[in-house]
């Protein structure tokens, strides 16, 4: 595999083009228009103008949770436990609707202050008589697994959550979460509790923005990925082939891969996390019922290893093979485990389009970008630096078509 300098994806971000805050309305955001290597402008607002009439747009219906929680040791010392992803019980709605305990996979803010089995006791909530406990166990890499466990069965780990834990934004707003954080950083359509960071192109979208697209014939319908803190992490190797992409939690219902197949060739995502979904669908496909996408897989000889699969199946017999799939083993909806990177070189095979805000300098974000619109990043990201748009995720947006449609 031939180097990909992470240099070359490099751009000047001052701090003051970060937007710390989202503007009033949601969808006045700026709208960065690009197809055919043109670049223009217009308002979020009028988004629909530039989709296909009887489009099919899918964005991720993930709703970020109050993931970190501050602990105070009889001593003193502030010890700051973030739930990444769960473990016992793995699925994200059975560990959140958790009555007895679960364990977490979690960042452990001053962990050499935690000793052993030594428990952390949790802070009061506010009308509930609860007591309730975190123990540190196996250490897993620079995270941890931390055993919860309370003593009322009336009382869920997500009302826990939400009544101790804290709404983190991104490390690089560099400010504490505020009480507007709690709505402004919720997509309107944000409604399967577990990501740790908001799926942002979606911020722009209002409820007059997706009744104009259905007044337009676009149809929409959603995918779920719970968004990692992995999202944030830089690459720090030279070569980005060699950095380790983490890996998210997806579950998309078998109605919607249905709804994609009868679509195909105007399929629109809404944000990176949604096409990271919708790009693992077809490798999914040749091998359902080993629901993981490796790294590297989009890059290597596809083998099929079930029988409705053989080398180079066409987009729409991929998906097809979910749906058979999940029909033979009653199941109605897929869940899977996707560490797909997108990087320059990837052949798309389900979006047609892309709506994504503006990304950090030399992140996998910036590389699924230029992925997308054959290397011309840095034409949408000058003009984007040069004609005021505000970055990350608070910032504008962009609607971005292959360009090869």
């Amino acid at each position: 595999m031939s180097p990909l300098y992470i240099t070359e994806y490099n751009y000047p971000l001052p701090d003051e083009r970060i937007a710390k805050y989202p503007l009033a309305q949601r969808d006045h955001s700026k709208l960065l228009v690009y197809r055919d290597g043109q670049v223009s402008e217009d308002r979020f607002y009028n988004v629909g103008d530039y989709i296909a009439p009887h489009s099919l747009l899918i964005y991720n219906n993930t709703r970020v949770i109050r993931a970190r929680m501050e602990f105070h040791k009889p001593t003193g010392a502030r010890i700051e436990v973030f739930c990444l992803e769960p473990l016992e019980p793995r699925d994200y709605q059975l560990s959140l609707g958790s009555t007895k305990g679960c364990v977490w996979k979690c960042m452990v803010g001053n962990a050499k202050k935690w000793k052993g089995e030594e428990p952390l006791c949790g802070p009061s909530l506010d009308g509930k008589n609860l007591n309730w406990r975190a123990y540190k166990e196996a250490q897993l890499g620079n995270t941890y697994s931390v055993r919860f466990e309370w003593d009322d069965e009336n009382v869920t780990f997500a009302e826990i959550l939400d009544a101790a834990g804290e709404l983190p934004i991104p490390p690089y707003l560099n400010r504490k979460t505020e009480e507007s954080d709690l709505k402004t950083y919720q997509t309107v359509y944000s409604r399967i509790k577990g990501s740790v960071a908001a799926p942002t192109a979606g911020l722009h979208f209002t409820e007059r923005v997706l009744e104009n697209l259905h007044a337009r014939g676009i149809e929409t319908d959603e995918v779920t990925l719970h968004v990692g803190a992995g999202t944030f992490l830089p690459v720090k190797t030279a070569d980005a082939n060699e950095h380790t992409m983490h890996t998210e939690i997806i579950a998309v219902p078998k109605e919607t891969i249905e709804h994609i197949i009868a679509n195909l060739g105007k399929i629109v995502a809404v944000g990176t996390t949604s096409m990271r979904t919708l790009e693992s669908l077809y490798y999914l496909g040749y091998h359902p019922a080993n629901p993981t996408v490796r790294q590297f897989e989009p890059y290597e000889d596809v083998q099929g290893d079930n029988e409705h699969c053989t080398k180079g199946l066409s987009t729409k017999d991929a998906l097809q093979a979910i749906v058979d799939y999940l029909n033979e083993t009653g199941q109605e909806t897929l869940h899977a485990e996707t560490q797909i990177m997108i990087k320059p070189g990837y052949e798309f095979h389900v979006v047609d389009q892309l709506i994504t805000n503006f990304h950090q300098p030399q992140s996998t974000l910036l590389l699924l970008v230029s992925a997308f619109v054959g290397g011309n990043w840095r034409t949408i990201y000058d003009y984007a630096l040069s004609h005021d748009f505000r970055f990350l995720s608070y910032g504008d947006s962009s609607i971005l078509t292959r360009n090869n449609q």
